[in-house]
């Protein structure tokens, strides 16, 4: 398992690549999501997404997710890497990759992890734009989701 917070811009290209070459014989799927910022948003236009988070406790929260997730799906492995600071809009914002004998398990453990980071992870996330810092919260659906997991 990889948890890794990351100040700087990654590729995602080049992180799966890594991935990939490390795999064991036993994989037999390997799924990911890259989520991105994106330029505009409800309230208009965005230059950055900041995240901020507590140092050390961000990571052994997301830490404690990602093995609930590998034990409930039976992975291989799983890799998370999340930014915090500033992502300028077009830059990757997170990547989870997980990695299993079959391809069912991968696909449930990504969405899962994400569901998770996006209303449990100890993030605090602002939008930056032409009028201003917006925080932003998860939504309705976010939960929803996140509960989904819970049966």
């Amino acid at each position: 398992m990889t948890v890794l917070l990351c100040p700087a811009p990654f590729s995602p290209e080049r992180e799966m690549a890594l991935l990939a070459q490390g795999k064991t014989g036993d994989c037999g799927a390997l799924a990911s999501f890259v989520g991105y910022c994106r330029a505009t948003s409800a309230s208009g236009a965005v230059e950055a997404l900041v995240l901020d988070h507590y140092p050390g406790f961000t990571e052994k929260e997301i830490e404690r997710i990602a093995a609930h997730v590998i034990e409930r799906h039976q992975l291989i492995d799983l890799h998370v890497l999340h930014r915090v600071g500033a992502v300028a809009a077009g830059e990757a914002i997170v990547l989870v990759a997980a990695l299993s004998a079959h391809r069912a398990p991968s696909f449930a453990a990504v969405a899962e992890m994400m569901d998770y980071l996006k209303t449990d992870a100890p993030f605090w996330k602002r939008e930056l734009g032409p009028s201003g810092a917006r925080w932003i919260e998860p939504t309705a659906d976010d939960y929803a989701r996140r509960q989904e997991h819970a049966r």
